[in-house]
């Protein structure tokens, strides 16, 4: 699978009460970047003709991020069936390489004018595989 990478240093809007980074940020983050993958990796012609929505999300918290942390952040797709895509997005501390967070999120492929899901072709499945 071709993987996708990006780093994120944390700021004082990305913390909670406990100053650690806030649950919803990381949801974001993991939005974003699954975002950018697609945006970098598909034609602007299969752009327009298709869109992604979230079918589920996974978050596995496995260590708190501070203020000033840069966060090392790689997206890749693990499978594809029918109109569902499952993608991987991991985020490690740049420094000691310790696992912050894994997340699995389900993606439906949907028709960007009838807003319909439609099966993940073999075009859209070779963007993302090596």
């Amino acid at each position: 699978m071709k993987v996708y990478h990006k780093t994120i240093t944390v700021t004082a809007d990305d913390l909670d009460d406990l100053n650690h980074v806030n649950n919803v940020r990381y949801l974001q983050w993991v939005q974003d970047i699954s975002k950018e993958h697609w945006q970098a990796s598909a034609s602007k012609e299969v752009q327009e003709n298709h869109m992604w929505v979230v079918s589920t999300h996974f978050l596995e918290y496995k260590a708190a991020a501070i203020l000033d942390d840069i966060i090392k952040v790689k997206t890749y797709i693990k499978k594809s069936e029918g109109a569902i895509s499952v993608r991987i997005v991991e985020m490690r501390n740049s420094l000691t390489n310790k696992i912050i967070l894994k997340a699995k999120t389900e993606w439906c492929l949907l028709n960007s004018k009838s807003f319909r899901p439609i099966r993940v072709s073999e075009e859209i499945k070779n963007i993302f595989i090596d």
